[in-house]
């Protein structure tokens, strides 16, 4: 295979395997008794109903500014707004510890995929740049690349939430092109997902890996801009791909 320059990874579905399910009652009843504990009373219907109205708020106002982006919203400003609508001031570490409250109890599955992190660091042993470019929320998945040990293993972290846009959106491919001075041709995406990692990748003249996993959108045939279609989940297996012996 080519050799390229730098190597762009999705996170989750790629590099990690994760299960969240934000639909269980229990689940909305320990957030709101989360946020009534720090002040700001609300039972779990309520809480829940206004979190979806401030998350479909914060989707229009980006989508105002920017007609025909794939925006991504910032969950910060959702918690935030879940404390100010009951006149709760709060301070930086309260909103972070909120986020990451909601995110534990929401999660029920997270580990990294069995040689991840060595995969990474071969990369960037040869030489490579490696880049994450993850469709996520920030307040989210920078604690759990630290949890799982992969927050060094990058040269450069682009998470949609920072951006304010997500895959496929072309700038969101563009922005390690331009901060980095790389060539597009050079780079090489891997992720999972058919439209958002190899059609945005390849929209922008980048080669794409298509990883199929159980995370990969179901119903989506593999997709044709892919330079190599792997079928299962075998991180060993592509790291010997792209650094042959």
């Amino acid at each position: 295979m080519k050799e390229y320059a730098a190597y762009l990874f999705d996170l989750y579905g790629t590099l990690v395997d994760i299960h969240t399910d934000e639909n269980k009652p229990a689940f909305w009843k320990q957030i709101a008794s989360y946020y009534t504990a720090h002040g700001a009373a609300w039972d779990a219907a309520g809480l829940r109903e206004t979190y979806r109205r401030l998350c479909a708020e914060e989707t229009a106002r980006l989508e105002a500014r920017t007609p025909g982006a794939a925006v991504e919203i910032d969950l910060f400003r959702v918690f935030r707004g879940l404390y100010t609508a009951k006149n709760v001031s709060l301070d930086a570490g309260l909103l972070a510890d909120t986020a990451w409250f909601f995110r534990q109890r929401s999660t029920t599955h997270l580990r990294a995929y069995a040689g991840a992190g060595e995969l990474l660091t071969a990369l960037r042993a040869a030489g490579r740049t490696v880049i994450l470019l993850s469709n996520a929320q920030s307040c989210f998945t920078r604690p759990e690349l630290k949890r799982l040990g992969l927050a060094d293993c990058f040269d450069r972290i682009y998470i949609s939430s920072e951006l304010g846009f997500q895959k496929p959106d072309p700038r969101f491919f563009s922005a390690p092109v331009r901060d980095l001075g790389l060539d597009a041709a050079d780079c090489l995406m891997i992720g999972n997902d058919p439209i958002c990692d190899v059609s945005g990748a390849a929209a922008v003249g980048m080669d794409a890996i298509y990883l199929h996993t159980k995370l990969s959108p179901k119903d989506v045939p593999p997709p044709d801009a892919a330079v190599l279609t792997l079928p299962g989940m075998d991180l060993r297996t592509l790291c010997r791909i792209l650094l042959p012996r």
